[in-house]
């Protein structure tokens, strides 16, 4: 059964809230509502996309090709395909925080030079 999340979107523009089907990356319901955010590869290695929850909030990263233990557990968030399983808060275009979060951790960190 698709159940439905508020998706709070905290940009460099600002702050939107979208609607997010738990069947849906939250990159593609932002685009969906007009909200442009960063993405390369889509498939959850390049990190282009990364948010960090800004509080608690359930998530199923199960499509990225490249998610840790520690990415979860630091807070960040892949969006491009993450799928909500609750209401969430994120704060987006964090991907050189999140490379370098990865670097200091000693874990892969694709694109950490660019």
């Amino acid at each position: 059964m698709r159940q439905c999340f508020n998706i709070t979107l905290v940009t460099p523009e600002g702050e939107r809230t979208i609607t997010a089907g738990s069947d849906q990356h939250i990159w593609e319901a932002a685009a969906a509502a007009g909200v442009r955010l960063p993405a390369m590869c889509h498939m959850g290695h390049c990190l282009t996309c990364a948010g960090k929850l800004e509080g608690p909030g359930e998530f199923d990263q199960s499509d990225a090709r490249q998610y840790l233990p520690q990415d979860r557990a630091a807070g960040y968030i892949l969006l491009c395909t993450a799928k909500p399983r609750s209401d969430l808060r994120i704060r987006t275009h964090r991907q050189r925080a999140m490379r370098r979060f990865r670097l200091d951790a000693g874990l892969p960190a694709p694109y950490a030079g660019v």
